[in-house]
């Protein structure tokens, strides 16, 4: 049996029964349609998680709307109800294997770098975001400036994902987590240097983090008081990894505090190591996260080692582990440690973005 038991212990998000404390991580994709309908690829691409003892997948960031929310070309979307009925062949292979899955709500703002719906991009201000953009997902070159959104598009934004998370209820979706992180629309309006808005959205960390409160409540009116609802958290970006917030623990305090009062279920905070002082000494941001939100904590960031991730579940800082390298390496990672057997040595090829299952694998 495994000398990490803790990983294997059953907890709960909001009233949903996990049976184990792992997770794969959101890792986008673009194995989708043009129109963004999942396909069989990304059913089997999730069935092969399942399969292997995780208790909780999270899907690749899937956009909410036919608007301005699509980032890659191929990535699925939940912006209409063809796209959410093509969602239930991936929900029903992976609740055939025993796990849940929750749903990843991504806007990509003014990071958008390929849509089938729009040719330009909106952000909360119009700056050019930093950066390059990625020949991973078919970018190229400087991120184009994006339009400033509007006051009444911010009002349909909101919107756009309660609908969304409504969709993805209705489908089969075992809970809903916001996309809040590594850049995107969310993130954008939580920075400073992304967003130079002088109305109740910009300025100060409170006015920043307003918009992730605003869809977090409406999410949560969308799905009701039982549907688990999350929101993931990080400093650092797609296209900035190396970002902290201004204000360290301060920022740290007001962002987390905010959120604990938005009618969540759980935060999800991503680090380059989640095990790492957050601002180069003190408290890792999972730790200030679960101290100033006093929510169920989902780390994810260089856990793919198991003593390393019971040491830090032990700690009382985290409820999930989240695993994205680790899980692409070895898609029975569960398994394998209840066993105590070797696992699979990531290979920086399996960050290729599509949700392919070699024959060998299923």
């Amino acid at each position: 049996m495994t000398s990490t038991p803790i990983l294997f212990t059953q907890t709960s998000i909001g009233k949903l029964a996990l049976k184990n404390r792992l997770a794969v991580a959101p890792m986008t994709r673009i194995s989708a349609s043009a129109e963004g309908l999942a396909t069989d690829d990304m059913a089997r691409y999730y069935a092969r998680f399942a399969r292997g003892g995780y208790g909780l997948l999270i899907t690749e960031g899937v956009y909410p709307d036919v608007r301005h929310s699509q980032g890659y070309l191929y990535q699925p979307g939940i912006g209409n109800d063809a796209q959410a009925r093509a969602w239930r062949k991936v929900i029903e292979g992976v609740h055939a294997e025993g796990a849940k899955i929750f749903v990843q709500l991504m806007h990509a703002g003014a990071l958008s770098q390929g849509s089938h719906w729009s040719t330009e991009t909106i952000g909360p201000s119009a700056v050019q975001p930093v950066g390059k953009q990625m020949s991973f997902y078919r970018g190229e070159g400087a991120y184009p400036i994006a339009r400033e959104i509007t006051p009444d598009e911010i009002t349909q934004l909101i919107q756009d994902f309660a609908d969304a998370a409504a969709r993805a209820k209705d489908v089969g979706f075992d809970g809903i987590e916001i996309h809040g992180a590594n850049g995107y629309i969310l993130d954008q309006f939580l920075t400073a240097y992304s967003n130079q808005r002088e109305d109740r959205y910009g300025g100060a960390t409170e006015n920043r983090v307003r918009l992730l409160v605003e869809v977090s409540q409406a999410v949560r009116h969308a799905v009701g008081p039982e549907f688990p609802v999350g929101i993931r958290i990080s400093q650092g970006k797609v296209n900035d990894f190396v970002h902290k917030w201004a204000n360290g623990v301060d920022d740290a305090s007001v962002i987390f505090g905010h959120l604990g009062k938005a009618g969540l279920d759980y935060i999800h905070v991503t680090e380059y190591d989640a095990t790492q002082p957050a601002f180069g000494t003190g408290p890792t941001l999972v730790e200030l996260a679960k101290r100033y939100a006093g929510l169920p904590i989902i780390a994810n960031g260089q856990l793919e080692e198991p003593a390393k991730a019971a040491a830090l579940l032990a700690t009382g800082a985290v409820d999930v582990i989240a695993l994205g390298k680790g899980a692409l390496a070895d898609r029975d990672w569960p398994q394998k440690v209840l066993r105590n057997e070797p696992l699979a040595e990531f290979d920086y090829a399996l960050l290729q973005p599509l949700a392919h299952i070699k024959p060998s694998e299923t």
